[in-house]
């Protein structure tokens, strides 16, 4: 038997607190379809933090060791 991985999803206020990305970036990257993935709940947007972190790397040139 496999335990399911638990996944909170954050909403934009959130990324915004823990990340630093402000709310209105968000906004406008996921109207132009960049940004970190959307996962949309019904009319409610929301973001893994996993998915946020990966976003941010592919930002940076060359990562933390270049």
């Amino acid at each position: 038997m496999s335990v399911a991985k638990e996944v909170r999803l954050l909403r934009r206020a959130e990324v915004e607190e823990q990340f630093g990305i402000p709310v209105r970036f968000l906004e406008l990257a996921a109207m132009r379809g960049d940004g970190p993935p959307i996962v949309r709940l019904g009319r409610s947007v929301r973001y893994r933090a996993c998915d946020v972190h990966h976003w941010i790397e592919q930002q940076i040139d060359g990562g933390c060791g270049a």
